[in-house]
């Protein structure tokens, strides 16, 4: 789950972390109220979207008057943005962040994550902050360095030390970077995050180090031990199928294509993507109806599916071992029934009640294509839609 850049910035400074001192705005009145309220001269307005590159595409102003900051909020609410981050469609903004400006020294790169090749939490942290991080990985991965903590240890003052020695920090620095740091580390474990980006991370002019951005990710799976956190969720920044899938238990992400596909088992659900794209078509999403699925569970997965308008086709591929074959069956038909099917539907069925499940299928009086095996259920759905194009 992702939260915007202000909400970050208020989860961190519960943990000692220096921010930038801005408020969120709904408003063009409200962003002035903010703006007439801090010292000045120098105000930022940031869009507040789920996306990075908000700079580059007109989403972060610095403006020198109030007049200015009217401007800005006018513009910038309501439009819709369009970074690298969000596909050509763009998010709409419907929040703005006012902050007091800065004035910067340096900047730099910090993030956190875990590293699962060490199952540690890793600090990646690099002199060119305020750029895109890919592309100093990609140029100059020298200037990049990632220092691990063993979690029998937790974070020590050697990993202070090797952060500092990479970013060329002074003494006094070096004692701020102290803090902060053990300030996002006890942040990321206690908050359960899977990502936490500071970027940039900067020396102000009177030498204090200051978070200037900030993007959190937590993890999906620990929610359920934050409340707190589960009540900054934005839902207009999600695709209305996914938070619908989430109702069910379902891991679903929407995508570009035509084809829509249920299949169970992550792995399996990535195959299947790739077969499609191997015959010359695009798969709609990613949907894993997981393991031990009910009928109603199904049938919610069938619905979310149809409920894309750019679904063509469907594709059901399930390799039945705790997942029954025949409920698979089941849930399809219920839905099919309840929702209508207007688009060519394949299905192959393989494992735990198998006969069982394609005979419900055959005996339903539905237009429902069979498929062998996945290399036939994937011919069989990108040659149905061609030709009802």
């Amino acid at each position: 789950m992702n939260i915007h850049e202000y909400q970050a910035k208020e989860v961190l400074r519960q943990y000692g972390v220096p921010t930038g001192k801005g408020a969120p705005a709904f408003t063009v009145e409200e962003a002035v109220k903010i703006a007439e309220g801090q010292p000045g001269p120098v105000w930022v307005i940031k869009a507040q979207i789920h996306a990075g590159g908000r700079g580059k595409g007109g989403g972060v102003k610095v403006v020198k008057s109030v007049d200015d900051v009217r401007a800005e909020a006018a513009r910038m609410l309501g439009m819709n943005l369009v970074t690298h981050q969000t596909g050509p469609k763009g998010k709409q903004v419907n929040r703005l962040y006012i902050e007091e400006g800065t004035a910067i020294a340096k900047e730099f790169y910090l993030s956190m994550l875990v590293d699962r090749a060490t199952s540690r939490v890793a600090f990646i942290v690099s002199t060119e902050g305020g750029m895109d991080i890919e592309k100093v990985a990609h140029d100059t991965p020298e200037k990049i360095a990632t220092i691990h903590v063993d979690p029998a240890t937790g974070l020590c003052p050697h990993h202070v030390r090797t952060i500092a020695k990479t970013l060329k920090l002074d003494g006094p620095q070096t004692k701020q970077m102290s803090k902060l740091a053990s300030g996002l580390y006890n942040a990321f474990l206690e908050k359960d995050m899977s990502l936490l980006e500071i970027n940039p991370l900067v020396v102000t002019k009177d030498g204090n180090l200051i978070c200037l951005d900030a993007k959190i990710n937590f993890d999906s799976n620990a929610l359920f031990r934050h409340p707190e956190i589960v009540a900054l969720r934005d839902e207009t920044e999600e695709d209305p199928k996914e938070i619908e899938a989430s109702k069910f238990d379902l891991s679903y992400v929407a995508l570009d294509g035509t084809i829509g596909c249920m299949v169970n088992g992550a792995g399996l659900a990535m195959a299947t993507m790739d077969i499609i794209k191997l015959y010359g078509a695009e798969p709609a999403n990613f949907l894993d109806v997981g393991g031990g699925a009910t009928k109603e569970k199904v049938a919610a997965a069938f619905k979310i599916i149809t409920a894309d308008p750019r679904v063509k086709g469907i594709l059901v591929n399930i390799f039945g071992g705790i997942m029954k074959c025949d409920i698979i069956a089941e849930g399809v038909i219920a839905a099919v029934k309840e929702v209508g099917l207007k688009v060519p539907l394949v299905v192959r069925l393989e494992g735990t009640n198998v006969d069982l499940g394609k005979a419900i299928i055959r005996n339903s009086g539905l237009n429902v294509i069979p498929a062998d095996d996945l290399n036939d259920a994937a011919k069989k759905i990108v040659k149905a839609v061609k030709e009802a194009a």
